[in-house]
């Protein structure tokens, strides 16, 4: 399993209480896909949300998002941390 950071863009003045409910309704279906999603994190004023994911693949990543209504605009592997 490959980690992921997507990017959705456009999210201007998104609150805390519904970016939880974007994250859960992500990991709702999560298993769904064998997906896993870990975090979340947002900048309302930029109107970007960043989410951390370890998936099988990108698309993946993808169809989750899209089933819970929010497509990501970016999806990145990242194969290395420290």
């Amino acid at each position: 399993m490959t980690k992921f950071m997507d990017v959705h863009h456009g999210m201007q003045g998104i609150t805390a209480e519904q970016l939880q409910a974007a994250h859960k309704a992500d990991l709702d279906i999560e298993k769904d896909e064998n997906v896993h999603f870990e975090r979340a994190w947002a900048d309302p004023d930029a109107g970007v949300v960043y989410c951390l994911s370890e998936a099988p693949s990108a698309d993946a990543v993808q169809r989750i998002h899209e089933r819970a209504g929010h497509r990501a605009d970016e999806i990145h592997p990242v194969p290395l941390s420290v």
